[in-house]
């Protein structure tokens, strides 16, 4: 079972380092950055940007630039640094060797957070799983930088106990996880193949992280899921069963937050979670539309889905937050076959995004028009439950009925 454990009671106090290559956007990676040193539990002291090129190989910043943090680690008094780019072991221990200090990057800031939110058997694994793969390759760099320390960011999870231990025994715990996970992922195509059967069409709520999935999934379906204005609020799949105004049933599933440079690992080890989109049929892709990076978020969104294989789905943009807009925003989104506007909060928006789903339920399904035997009513009772009933009318030569019905279930209706 995975090994899990929280450390409350060490807060890190860090500066943050970026590296500009020309993009311009280490100014709002570090916004971000910040954020989530904040969801870890660290305060961030000040930050630090070098314009280069490319990324020093060897120490992630050039010479120059590492004295200048010196001094600033001096003056704040910070226990460390936290870099916006994913270091390689050697990066990692010279940039330690050369600032006397605490080194984190980016990863170790998400998988922290991953290890804090985790509460199911299957998130835990995960986490623990990306954990291990990401630290087997920097036992080195990471032994020394964590025992700098007695906890703090970074900290969380199999903790420095496992990190002691040789790579072979590392590499032995990620077999168990991967065939632990093998299970968890056949139980879960049992629960997708008897859906099949249940002729129910799923959507997966996907979107940036707090962009508001969960409070959306909440309001539609009373879920009860944690829904905070933080990063990563929520980390298990949550599946709910959603009637429709019209009748029709659709399942809903709330998914991880994407976020810009998700670590491969996590990508690996979540992979199951995350690919709950390409199981279903329809993408709620929900935009946090007062964002100021807004368009960067969906192009991530998209870029990420494109990595797990998920196209040719029926992708509803859902721009979410309009209660806060003090402005007006265009809001627009050329890869999304429709748009909907709502506040997840309020409720407002949300019956055209109800009317937005009928529509599409119904375009999925084939219109039957027929007149059944009395001995063949329970079949009325099946379009009833999979399919929209729009009229019935009993004669004297049976029951005739008017409905949309699921192109699988019409087959043996006719």
């Amino acid at each position: 079972m995975a090994e899990l454990f929280e450390i409350k009671d060490v807060e890190d106090r860090v500066i943050l380092l970026a590296v500009d290559t020309g993009g311009g956007e280490a100014e709002q990676c570090l916004d971000e950055l910040e954020e989530l040193v904040k969801t870890a539990g660290g305060t961030t002291l000040g930050r630090v940007i070098q314009n280069r090129e490319q990324i020093h190989p060897g120490t992630y910043f050039g010479k120059g630039k590492i004295d200048e943090v010196k001094e600033l680690l001096w003056e704040t008094e910070a226990d460390g640094v936290v870099c916006d780019d994913e270091l390689s072991p050697a990066q990692l221990k010279n940039l330690e060797e050369a600032l006397d200090c605490k080194v984190m990057d980016r990863t170790m800031v998400i998988l922290d957070i991953f290890a804090s939110r985790a509460n199911t058997r299957e998130g835990k694994l995960q986490v623990e799983l990306a954990q291990l793969r990401y630290r087997a390759a920097r036992l080195v760099g990471l032994r020394s930088s964590l025992s700098r320390l007695g906890g703090g960011i970074g900290t969380r999870g199999p903790g420095e106990s496992k990190l002691e231990i040789d790579r072979r025994r590392i590499h032995e715990r990620i077999s168990v996880l991967k065939e632990e996970l093998k299970d968890v992922e056949r139980h879960r195509q049992v629960q997708r193949q008897q859906r099949d059967r249940g002729h129910t069409t799923g959507a997966a709520i996907v979107g940036y992280t707090n962009a508001g999935k969960s409070t959306l999934l909440n309001y539609l379906t009373n879920a009860g899921i944690l829904a905070e204005d933080k990063l990563f609020a929520t980390l298990d799949p949550t599946t709910r069963s959603l009637r429709l105004p019209d009748g029709q049933q659709i399942l809903l599933t709330d998914t991880v937050g994407f976020i810009r440079k998700l670590p491969h690992h996590l990508i690996e080890a979540f992979k199951s979670t995350l690919e709950e989109a390409k199981y279903n049929d329809i993408i709620l892709h929900v935009v946090d539309c007062t964002n100021p990076q807004m368009e960067m978020q969906m192009h991530i969104v998209y870029e990420t889905l494109k990595q797990l294989g998920v196209t040719d789905k029926v992708i509803v943009t859902v721009f979410n937050k309009t209660d806060k807009l003090d402005h007006e925003v265009i809001l627009k989104d050329l890869q999304a076959d429709r748009q909907v506007k709502i506040s997840a909060k309020t409720g407002d928006g949300i019956p055209d995004l109800l009317e937005t789903l009928e529509q599409i339920l119904r375009e999925r399904k084939v219109y039957l028009e027929k007149v059944f035997g009395y001995s063949e009513a329970g079949r009325i009772q099946e379009i009833r439950k999979f399919g929209e009933l729009l009229e019935e009318e009993y004669t004297e030569a049976g029951i005739r009925v008017r409905a949309y019905v699921p192109a699988e279930l019409f087959g043996r209706l006719v």
